[in-house]
């Protein structure tokens, strides 16, 4: 799994070493492995030689923002109290005082300073302190004016990139792309599933179809077939059936990044009667989400810009779908009045597979209304797929 991102490792140190530096922003989905990359390039710049911040977990007032932050880095200064004395601070000058920490030249024993800074979006709840609106913004403009090295990382990709539109081009974007079927298969080589290469390959690719490449999903899948691979076949389908049931994995994982991405937009209950509707069916145009809404496709339609603005759902051609397929599939089981059965998840899960088959060999799903060819459905069955009743 580490073979792409080794390569965008290595985009990030090039940024960084730059002559001036640039700020690299890494820009992916839930469980695209942004942390994972940010504490990869920690450990590749050495001990001590960088500060990573989980903004999500220590954004909440400025003053014990700025106490988190400065409390245990390398590059704080035990002698120097303006960068811990927060006592009688306004929320206004604790936040200077973090910005202030940012841009200092870093201790000549360790180098220049690098911070790591995931989810930086995290920061807009300063906004809601007196004096601070539109403190994200002036923050990324200090940053891009600091001495100091920054890598910044986002799930939000649609928003930073609104955010960062006329910002300093210091800045330079990465966006996290999915899993090559190439790399699904050698995270299942980790995980020891497959009795031999070419049965490896033909599970690879078809884990790589069903999680869309998605990495925090074919490690799920990944991990449920090396543990059940001699009950099951090492079957794909049964492994995503089993892994969508209440309490596994893979549905705590989309159940974590449906919730999460949901509080943070507005119009929570409208939202979700959307994405009801779009896990029914996909490619919607505006009209007809208004139609099944039962709303005015007005306040349809802002309703749909607030699902685009944290990335649930996308358009083409004005037609709307999921950005994340598997995230529909866990939809239509999830969101109603009772948890699935186990009739429910196989079903379910056998329909998604036969939709997604299609994006195994090429990439590319099949137009609309075209069937594949014989020799796809010969590729087809010898997959092993089971037939629905």
């Amino acid at each position: 799994m580490l073979h792409e991102r080794q390569s965008i490792e290595r985009r990030i140190l090039s940024a960084l070493n730059a002559t001036p530096s640039r700020i690299p922003i890494i820009l992916g989905g839930c469980g695209s492995g942004r942390t994972t990359l940010l504490k990869r390039v920690s450990t590749l710049l050495g001990d001590g030689r960088s500060q990573y911040i989980d903004a999500e977990r220590v954004a909440s007032t400025p003053e014990a923002l700025l106490s988190a932050v400065t409390s245990d880095s390398p590059y704080a200064f035990g002698d120097d109290p303006t960068v811990f004395r927060t006592e009688r601070q306004t929320t206004r000058a604790a936040f200077e005082t973090l910005v202030r920490f940012f841009s200092r030249p870093g201790r000549p024993e360790r180098g220049q300073s690098t911070f790591l800074i995931d989810e930086i979006l995290e920061f807009r709840t300063l906004e809601s302190f007196p004096g601070l609106r539109g403190v994200l913004r002036e923050l990324l403009e200090a940053l891009a004016q600091s001495p100091s090295r920054f890598v910044i990382a986002s799930r939000y990709v649609n928003r930073s990139l609104r955010l960062l539109r006329d910002l300093n081009d210091r800045f330079e974007v990465i966006h996290i792309q999915p899993l090559s079927p190439d790399e699904a298969v050698a995270a299942l080589r980790e995980f020891g599933v497959g009795r031999d290469e070419a049965e490896r390959n033909d599970i690879g690719r078809m884990v790589h179809a069903l999680t869309d490449g998605r990495p925090s999903y074919v490690a799920c899948l990944g991990a449920a077939l090396a543990a059940t691979e001699g009950a099951s076949g090492g079957d794909p389908v049964s492994a995503l059936a089993g892994q969508l049931a209440p309490g596994a994995p893979l549905c705590w994982t989309c159940r974590f990044c449906y919730e999460l991405r949901l509080h943070r937009a507005r119009g929570y209950g409208a939202l979700k009667a959307i994405l009801m509707v779009l896990s029914e069916e996909e490619s919607l145009t505006l009209t007809e989400i208004a139609h099944r809404l039962g709303r005015t496709p007005g306040s349809t339609k802002d309703y749909i810009s607030w699902l685009e603005d944290v990335d649930l759902v996308t358009a083409r051609q004005k037609r709307y779908s999921y950005a994340d397929p598997l995230m529909r599939l866990w939809v239509r089981l999830h969101c109603r009045p009772a948890p699935p059965n186990e009739i429910d998840l196989a079903r379910e899960a056998q329909e998604y597979a036969v939709q997604r088959l299609p994006y195994l060999e090429s990439g590319m799903p099949i137009a609309d209304g075209a069937m594949p060819d014989q020799s796809q459905n010969d590729k087809q069955e010898s997959w092993g797929m089971i037939e629905i009743d």
